[in-house]
């Protein structure tokens, strides 16, 4: 978090009047003689001299506060999506059909997004810290009610409460790696953490294999409930407090009449920022005792209901808009539509292969995410090769780039794997499709998110709100009934067609914003939605 100093002129995602230099998104990194660089640019945000500043935390500290982090969202996706194989067995069991029996997976997806509304206003009000521990209890009360549950209706409210409960997941390792990592850090940590997200669509593998345990579908929760068990206490050590007001160096003459604060661009580097001279009154690090503090955090300033209602305005950020409709579809295809149709397809002639290998599509999941691995940071090299040409200035479009060689590898696979379906290919297809969309899923996750966060680097909280209800939103009703559209049309026509084509619309944005999105930058910053945020906004991030 930035300091919040009202007096100052508010850097927001979109500002209310949109003078050369201050668009959202462009900043500048030339690097100055003494700077401390990162691929040859100044390191940005300027940390402050306090040890208890994140930025000034060591490696070892950061690298700890964002594997639990990304872990949790491991857990909480492999939680959500892996009774997806047990389709037929709650069909059975709770004497429904199969398609009202994978609501119980599609609606707990739709309170993992709501959770957000809730518990991001709640962690920008009381602090990271005493969010995260209290949403990882209300996760194991859910996991632990799930494998006692004997009705439907008993099994579909814990699923919910599990689901709300760990769904700022995917909100706090984006949260956090703003607060801890310096901006050139940002597009490789959130890599990793996607990773893990990823990753989490393999709970349905798990799943399948403990049926063979002896406890039935039970056995899941169990194993969910002991490793969530398991995070809560590693947490509670580890996670200290993010939140921090880090003052804003001093603006200094460049020798130009060009005013950088009046135009709101950020200048971050040696020749056009003074650094804060080391203090006397610089106060000692935190003891570790010190930092499993997990009260104190009052922010009087946060607004907590008018943040929940203004983060529906982000709806209205194109930027924003894409990466809520890049989630919601590669998650409605990845985690709800390949494990709600291979599980039942498998196990049926011509396969007739068991429920316990139901899960295995899950491989051919994490094939696709590990051959994408390698390229995590391929965004921020290109990022930093073109700012470096650019004299310095960074645009938030120089990542996109990275995405152009798999911009019709989605669609690819969604053909493969439709028509494995339509025409009971061997089960290899099914897995070569998967893994072709899953690979390229694994770019347009990361670097979408990585390039609005890029674009408007200032109230990232709401911004999470919004990407987090939309793109759940959006992959729930892609799996609410997609099993009866199936019926109606064919795999052919819903999987390889319509999906298909949706897929390939969302990637071509890729073009739209490649060319054009600095340009709608600048126009966002002079429309009323500006003006609006110009005057109730309290929160400057600038990190």
């Amino acid at each position: 978090m930035g300091a919040q100093t009202p007096q100052q002129p508010v850097r927001h995602l979109v500002h209310s009047h949109a003078k050369e230099g201050d668009i959202p998104g462009t900043v500048n990194l030339k690097a100055a003689e003494g700077d401390d660089t990162a691929y040859g640019q100044a390191l940005y945000p300027v940390p402050a001299e306090d040890p208890n500043d994140p930025l000034q935390w060591s490696s070892t500290r950061k690298t700890l506060i964002l594997a639990v982090c990304s872990v949790y969202s491991f857990l909480g996706n492999s939680a959500l999506l892996g009774p997806s194989v047990y389709i037929g067995i709650y069909a059975q069991e709770f004497d429904v059909s199969p398609n009202t029996a994978s609501n119980l997976i599609s609606y707990a997806n739709l309170a993992f997004g709501f959770g957000s509304l809730l518990l991001v206003p709640l962690y920008h009000k009381i602090g990271r810290r005493p969010v995260m521990l209290a949403s990882l209890i209300l996760y194991c009360a859910g996991l632990i009610w799930c494998s006692q549950a004997t009705s439907y209706a008993s099994l579909m409210a814990a699923r919910v409460i599990h689901g709300f409960g760990s769904g700022v997941c995917e909100a706090l390792p984006v949260q956090l790696v703003n607060d801890i990592f310096f901006l050139h850090e940002r597009g490789k940590r959130l890599g990793y953490y996607t990773v893990c997200l990823c990753f989490g669509s393999t709970g349905p593998l798990y799943a399948g294999y403990m049926l063979a345990g002896g406890y039935s579908w039970r056995l899941f929760f169990y194993v969910e409930f002991a490793f969530a068990v398991a995070l809560l206490i590693l947490a509670f050590f580890v996670v200290e407090e993010t939140a921090y007001h880090r003052k804003a160096p001093a603006d200094i003459s460049s020798g130009s009449d060009h005013n950088p604060e009046e135009e709101g661009e950020i200048k971050p580097t040696e020749s056009v920022v003074e650094r804060i001279a080391p203090s006397a009154d610089v106060p000692p690090r935190k003891t570790f005792v010190q930092t499993l503090k997990f009260w104190g955090v009052w922010e009087k300033d946060s607004d907590f209901f008018i943040m929940m209602a203004r983060s529906f305005t982000y709806f209205l950020v194109p930027h924003v808009l894409w990466v809520v409709t890049t989630y919601g579809i590669y998650i409605g295809l990845g985690a709800l539509s390949f494990n709600f149709i291979f599980p039942i397809k498998i196990t049926q002639p011509p396969y007739n292969w068991s429920e316990t290998n139901s899960g295995l599509i899950a491989v051919a999941s994490f094939l696709g995410y590990l051959l994408a691995i390698p390229f995590t940071s391929t965004s921020d090299r290109l990022a930093a090769h073109l700012t470096r040409k650019n004299n310095g200035i960074r645009e938030a479009e120089m990542r996109l780039g990275a995405m152009l060689p798999v911009l019709l590898l989605p669609t690819v696979g969604l053909i493969v794997f439709g028509m494995a379906a339509e025409k009971n290919l061997p089960w290899i297809a099914y897995f070569a499709g998967v893994t072709i969309n899953q690979f390229a899923s694994y770019f347009y996750f990361t670097f979408t998110l990585a390039y609005a966060i890029d674009s408007y680097n200032s109230n990232i909280s709401e911004m999470l709100i919004a990407m987090n209800l939309g793109k759940q939103a959006i992959s729930f009703g892609m799996g609410l009934d997609l099993l009866n559209w199936i019926m109606d049309r064919g795999y052919a026509v819903m999987i390889a067609g319509i999906f298909g084509t949706i897929v390939l619309v969302n990637n071509l944005c890729l073009i739209i914003f490649m060319i054009w999105g600095k340009r709608i930058r600048k126009f966002m910053a002079t429309t009323w939605l500006a003006r609006m945020h110009s005057k109730t906004i309290k929160e400057i991030a600038t990190h």
